[in-house]
């Protein structure tokens, strides 16, 4: 094991810090960033009483990257959300641009952002690609109605983005979350995969911001009595049910994956989300994606002269997926989990507060 999987980059426990067990075998830094090439980046802004919000950047093969296609599908399990850019995902299977996330009313500039990060990035070139950005609602402790967030935001982001340990809890996209009643917001996970003689990696990556307080169930443990107190959403005069916000999350892969393969993934992270307690809400967007980084070149469009050539993928047969299906769901679930175990208490606008999972009552629970 390495101290990775126990704490961020500035020091906060994660998840298994606490000696809460998960099943599967996490790769070194039990991140969607131990994918190579995947890099991710935030954009983080807190200022004054009311402005608690941000935009996260995965970059799918890194800045460099860009433009050169990934297998990819989507799952929507609850479509309370947005996730643009998905009929061209549905019509192709193809996504080369970066996964952008931010909240529900900001996705209008950071889509803008990414077009001018790239018209900046490649400006000889013509881009075509649909920006894919997904939304969680923020607005318990961010003033969302604001006009916050900018396309500079999202160049920012994407500018951040890095390869190795990235930080989670309130940051990003994820900085004004919640989940189960606790702070959350963003946070990772990954799982090691052997198949046909080769090593390769599932991770995953959540904003998380959904469920209620009495569905929470940690490694199967049911305990949302165990933490019914302190649970200022349910007690404020709060115009969203329990439960609702939304969750999005991100499947990446080395694998070399078809188009319908990324999707089955993108499927289980419903299980991923559900091993967490969640039998996910009407007012809930709960919107994945994956992607495969395998078959580099092959799915992009060629030079002009060889516009006809035909184009050859090796993937993973359909008899052989379902080790990277259960991988991606443990994955989800401990990203989901992470997210809430790394936050701290927050207070936002109109003096909202969100409470931090209190960690010495979970290291008891789990190292009885």
């Amino acid at each position: 094991m390495t101290d990775a999987w126990h704490y961020t980059p500035s020091d906060r426990p994660r998840a298994r810090a606490l000696t809460i067990p998960f099943p599967g075998q996490p790769a070194a830094l039990n991140s969607i960033t131990d994918v190579p090439g995947v890099e991710v980046g935030y954009e983080t802004l807190i200022e004054g009483d009311d402005v608690r919000t941000g935009v996260t950047a995965i970059l799918p093969r890194g800045k460099q990257g860009v433009g050169v296609s990934c297998a990819s599908g989507f799952h929507s399990f609850n479509g309370n959300g947005e996730l643009t850019g998905s009929h061209w995902l549905a019509e192709t299977g193809l996504l080369g641009w970066p996964v952008m996330i931010t909240n529900t009313y900001a996705v209008g500039p950071v889509h803008r952002g990414v077009i001018d990060w790239v018209v900046r990035e490649q400006p000889n070139q013509t881009p075509w690609d649909f920006p894919v950005v997904g939304e969680t609602y923020d607005g318990y402790l961010n003033d969302i109605n604001r006009s916050t967030i900018t396309a500079q935001h999202a160049v920012n982001a994407i500018d951040n983005a890095r390869t190795g340990p990235i930080e989670e809890g309130s940051v990003g996209g994820g900085t004004g979350m919640n989940s189960y009643g606790f702070k959350a917001g963003s946070a990772t996970a990954s799982r090691k995969v052997r198949y046909a003689g080769t090593d390769y990696t599932v991770g995953a990556f959540i904003q998380a911001n959904f469920g209620s307080r009495r569905q929470l169930t940690i490694a199967g443990r049911s305990l949302g009595k165990v933490f019914a107190d302190d649970n200022p959403m349910a007690e404020t005069n709060w115009f969203l049910p329990p439960g609702a916000g939304s969750a999005i999350v991100v499947v990446a892969t080395d694998a070399p994956l078809l188009p319908q393969q990324c999707a089955a993934l993108a499927r289980r992270a419903t299980i991923g989300l559900g091993r967490t307690g969640t039998t996910g809400n009407h007012s809930s967007g709960d919107i994945f994606l994956a992607f495969s980084t395998g078959n580099p070149g092959a799915l992009s469009n060629p030079p002009a002269a060889q516009r006809e050539a035909l184009s050859r993928l090796e993937f993973v047969p359909w008899h052989g997926i379902d080790p990277f299906l259960e991988a991606t769901a443990y994955a989800v679930e401990e990203a989901a989990i992470n997210a809430i175990v790394v936050s701290e208490t927050m207070i936002g606008r109109d003096g909202h507060r969100s409470p931090a999972i209190p960690r010495e009552r979970l290291v008891g629970l789990f190292s009885e």
